[in-house]
C-alpha cells in the first residue's frame, strides 16, 4: 500500500506554531492549489486543503514562510473523525507534512 502526497501551492495566510500536551509542536496551515484545468465556465477553480505540520517542520515553516508564499509540501493523507457533541460527528480528510520545500523567491529590500 501506498499513502503519499505531493502538493505545490501558495499559503493563505501566515503559519503559528504552537505547542501541545508533552512539548510537541505544531501548527495548521492551508494550501491553496488551483487546478491543472478550466471549469466550464472556462476558469481554472482552486483547492483548498488543509495540512498539518509537526516539529521541525512546523518551526521552519512558520519562520521561513508567509501567506502568498509559493510552496512544496511531500506527505500523506490522513483522515480522522471529531466528535464536537453527541449530535455532531465530522470526519476530516488533511495533509499531513513530512517535507516542505520553500519555493518564492526572497523579497529583495531597496
Amino acid at each position: 500500500m501506498l499513502n503519499q502526497t505531493v502538493l505545490v501551492g501558495r499559503l493563505t495566510s501566515d503559519p503559528e506554531v504552537r505547542e501541545i500536551e508533552g512539548g510537541k509542536k505544531v501548527t495548521n496551515i492551508t494550501l491553496a492549489v488551483p487546478r491543472s484545468y478550466k471549469n466550464m465556465n472556462g476558469e481554472y477553480d482552486t483547492d483548498f486543503i488543509p495540512c498539518v505540520l509537526w516539529s521541525g517542520v512546523a518551526e521552519n515553516a512558520a519562520e521561513y514562510c508567509h501567506k502568498g508564499d509559493l510552496i512544496g509540501i511531500r506527505g500523506r493523507i490522513q483522515s480522522r473523525k471529531v466528535e464536537f457533541d453527541e449530535e455532531k460527528k465530522r470526519e476530516i480528510t488533511e495533509v499531513i507534512a513530512e517535507k516542505l520545500t520553500f519555493l518564492s523567491n526572497k523579497k529583495v529590500e531597496d
